[in-house]
């Protein structure tokens, strides 16, 4: 999956389970390549990470609805109304992004199984607990 902006393309990885939630960017040295896309995350904060980042904070139809750059570390993203998804992405990617832009997702094949495999797994974690 990657976000397509006019000239510029950032590579994003969705963080679905608990531990690609916990780590996110945390502990990544080197300059940052990619970004970090959190389905259902309202609130977050930048412990432990070496570099600043950019947020964006979109509703569920990735409608842009706060932009929030240059973030250093060791700082709270604090808990806004109606935010669905969060985006950490690399420093100066939302120079070309207004608030009320639509983000344009480019979903790949292979993100598309991940996600069907979750699901899959999700259900068969609540048909064990029905039975029980």
């Amino acid at each position: 999956m990657y976000i397509k902006m006019k000239n510029k393309k950032v590579k994003l990885v969705e963080a679905n389970t608990f531990w690609e939630r916990l780590k996110g960017l945390k502990f990544v040295l080197g300059p940052l390549e990619y970004g970090v896309r959190f389905p259902k995350k309202k609130s977050s904060n930048t412990n432990f990470l070496f570099e600043r980042i950019d947020v964006i904070l979109t509703d569920k139809d990735d409608k842009i609805l706060y932009l929030i750059e240059n973030l250093g570390t060791e700082k709270k993203v604090r808990r806004k109304k109606d935010v669905y998804n969060t985006y950490f992405v690399p420093r100066g990617t939302v120079k070309d992004l207004k608030v009320g832009d639509t983000l344009n997702l480019v979903v790949e094949k292979e993100d598309k199984l991940r996600r069907e495999e979750l699901e899959e797994r999700k259900n068969k974690h609540k048909k064990k607990k029905e039975t029980k």
